[in-house]
């Protein structure tokens, strides 16, 4: 999120989010923190942003928590931007190709999610979302003709799959499992690498800036969110403290700062690494779901969840020399 498994900007991966293509990376310079300590950071951050979408929902309507998550998320771009001094894309065109991304890189898949957690725990919610690569590879093969497949990656698709119907306990029936809530899930997964293609097809050599670009793309979401909103739920007559610090922290931390995290990763150890996060992410929302919510766990679940990690690994091209 949670991302957005929102993975890296290039190339379809996972997650968390998101959403522009890579920036060029810019000369070497020494950085305050280790990129290993903020790659840890990213994946604390998104992987508990199934458990902050939980908790929000307790407080909110799904949709409020998902216009709260974009609004905060905008704010902390909109201020990276006013401190870099970036400005916002000036072709109408880029502007009509982010509002398609916004749909189905934030909008669609963030609102999805905090529907599905009405009735799924966070912990599968968080393993759906790790199935985002194996879409992108199934995507990908159909829509980008420079990507061609192999047994390698046919064999991970497989087994990413496999790993689903392990997760879901398909030989009893899938009971015990909302299908309706995973369904929302898997299909927010998927909504994350057709907003990715469309923007490789589409905004692939913008000049534009990455901050930029994913700026004014949260933007746009929020501007969707604030028409949807209002007609399918009501204002709050309160606002309960713990909801709306999850929803605030889901915002600034979970797709804010959590962007800015990556495309800085993106630019100093390349997507390949970078989109690495992707293989923490429903590893850390089981284990925050299960000690901080107490959300039942049976042994399907890590199993199929590993099952699911190791077919989406495989799935990712292999880095070139």
């Amino acid at each position: 999120m949670v991302a957005t498994m929102t993975p890296a900007p290039s190339a379809p991966s996972r997650t968390t989010a998101p959403p522009a293509p890579a920036p060029t990376p810019a000369p070497s310079r020494r950085r305050a923190l280790d990129w290993r300590i903020r790659f840890a950071a990213l994946a604390l951050i998104w992987g508990f942003s199934f458990l902050f979408i939980k908790v929000g929902t307790e407080g909110f309507a799904p949709f409020q928590v998902t216009f709260g998550r974009l609004l905060f998320g905008a704010l902390v771009l909109v201020a990276a931007m006013a401190l870099k001094r970036e400005r916002l894309p000036r072709s109408l065109r880029t502007w009509g190709h982010l509002t398609v991304a916004a749909f189905f890189l934030n909008a669609l898949p963030f609102s999805l999610f905090a529907y599905s957690e009405l009735t799924i725990p966070s912990t599968l919610a968080g393993i759906c979302n790790a199935t985002s690569p194996l879409w992108g590879m199934a995507l990908s093969l159909v829509a980008l003709s420079e990507d061609r497949p192999t047994r390698r990656r046919v064999a991970g698709l497989g087994l990413g799959f496999l790993g689903v119907l392990t997760v879901l306990g398909a030989w009893q029936g899938f009971s015990g499992v909302d299908p309706a809530g995973t369904v929302m899930a898997l299909l927010a997964s998927l909504s994350y690498p057709i907003g990715w293609i469309y923007l490789r097809r589409t905004l692939g050599g913008s000049k534009d800036s990455a901050l930029s670009m994913t700026g004014t793309q949260l933007l746009l979401a929020t501007a969707q969110l604030a028409v949807v909103t209002p007609l399918f739920t009501t204002l709050p007559t309160h606002f309960p403290l713990l909801p709306l610090f999850s929803v605030i922290a889901l915002g600034a931390l979970g797709t804010g700062l959590a962007m800015l995290i990556q495309y800085g990763l993106v630019t100093e150890v390349g997507p390949t690494t970078a989109q690495m996060v992707t293989y923490f992410i429903p590893v850390i929302a089981t284990a925050a779901g299960v000690t901080l919510l107490d959300e039942h766990l049976t042994w399907n679940t890590p199993v199929g969840a590993l099952v699911v990690l190791a077919g989406a690994f495989l799935t990712q091209p292999r880095k070139t020399p």
